[in-house]
């Protein structure tokens, strides 16, 4: 055959597969925009499967893959869905309460900072040398309660009645899980044998995907639930109302990176001070400051920091730009973009741009040769 004949066949078969690969990428594009609606389905049956993989790992063996699969998963609603979801109901009803006494009357947070003001003459006097009214932020703070109480009471109201959404999201969510259990190795096989981005280079990253989402949702998630968990017992124990709503909202708040549960029990603390309840105040500033804050500054860098191998200051960012742009899945999906980000550049270096050779090693060479 002339080499006239091969040409057009070449040029052929390269349109052909430059077409193909348009036409794949277009595929893919729809396919994800299909898929984004359940987004946080999929995302959250990814890291279920990740979180109780070990388990689900020990279990296959003795159960077999299809029972190993679902024993993990009523053992992982067991542990993380089911006291989510007492909680969040226990939240939504305390919240409910919270409207209707604010409604009635009852409660008034106007008044509250008007005795915190009255109680300390510094802070008007602080507020008048820089000609600061405390009338709108008063007004602004009862508008503020009453906009998140009416918000809790609505979806009270939901959670009771029931929504199909979210009891799709949920059954969705478990329903992928399953099949992340099952099939998840056999998964990342398949996406290591179809993106072309080398192989060793692949396992690198999704050795480094689920190493920081495991650490990322069990440190936060733990540090969240201690914080949590200590702020509406002592809340409880000082006859504050609200424990449950405050203590979720604390471990809510700890979650974001420089808020934390201070937000929650520092203006409470003040406000004790400032109705007389000194040693109530007290035992609040020291547990607060003493338990609950020395918890996030010995946990969170030990089960987040260390496992993430990211510097804390890295930490921090990603995660308050996960929470601005992805919301309360942000606080898993940030650090894990920041670590993929560090992963491909350290792979990049160690194999387009390796370090040059240490200048001692290089003297050393260059004295042994004759």
């Amino acid at each position: 055959m002339s080499d006239g004949d091969q040409a057009p066949n070449t040029r052929q078969e390269v349109l052909e597969r430059r077409s193909f690969l348009l036409l794949l990428i277009a595929v893919t594009l729809v396919f994800v925009y299909l898929l984004t609606p359940f987004f946080g389905a999929i995302f959250w049956a990814c890291v279920l499967a990740l979180l109780f993989q070990r388990l689900y790992v020990r279990l296959r063996k003795p159960l077999g893959v299809n029972l190993a699969a679902l024993v993990t998963l009523l053992i992982s609603m067991a542990i993380a869905i089911l006291p989510t979801l007492f909680v969040f109901g226990s939240v939504l009803q305390e919240g409910a309460n919270l409207y209707l006494r604010l409604q009635s009357g009852e409660l008034d947070f106007g008044s509250y900072l008007e005795r915190i003001r009255a109680a300390f003459p510094v802070v008007q006097e602080f507020l008048d040398r820089f000609g600061l009214d405390l009338g709108p932020l008063r007004d602004q703070l009862s508008g503020a309660a009453i906009t998140v109480s009416q918000f809790l009471a609505q979806n009270a109201a939901r959670l009771g009645s029931g929504t199909v959404q979210w009891f799709i999201s949920l059954v969705l969510t478990l329903y992928l899980a399953f099949f992340m259990l099952r099939d998840g190795e056999r998964l990342v096989a398949l996406l290591v044998r179809a993106l072309p981005l080398g192989d060793e280079r692949e396992r690198v990253l999704f050795a480094k995907f689920a190493e920081v989402t495991r650490a990322t949702v069990k440190g936060n998630l733990v540090v969240a639930a201690v914080q949590g968990a200590l702020g509406g017992i002592i809340f409880w124990l000082l006859g504050i109302g609200g424990a449950v709503l405050w203590g979720s909202v604390m471990a809510v708040l700890s979650l974001i990176p420089l808020l934390g549960a201070g937000v929650i029990w520092a203006p409470v603390a003040v406000y004790l001070f400032a109705t007389g309840s000194w040693i109530q105040g007290t035992i609040l500033v020291a547990f607060g400051a003493g338990v609950i804050g020395l918890v996030d500054n010995i946990l969170r860098p030990i089960l987040v920091g260390r496992d993430t191998k990211l510097p804390d200051f890295v930490v921090l960012l990603s995660t308050l730009g996960g929470f601005a742009v992805f919301g309360i899945n942000g606080f898993v999906i940030g650090p894990l973009l920041a670590a993929l980000f560090v992963a491909c550049w350290q792979i990049f270096m160690r194999e387009f741009n390796p370090s040059p050779a240490p200048a001692a090693d290089a003297e050393s060479d260059s004295a042994d040769k004759p």
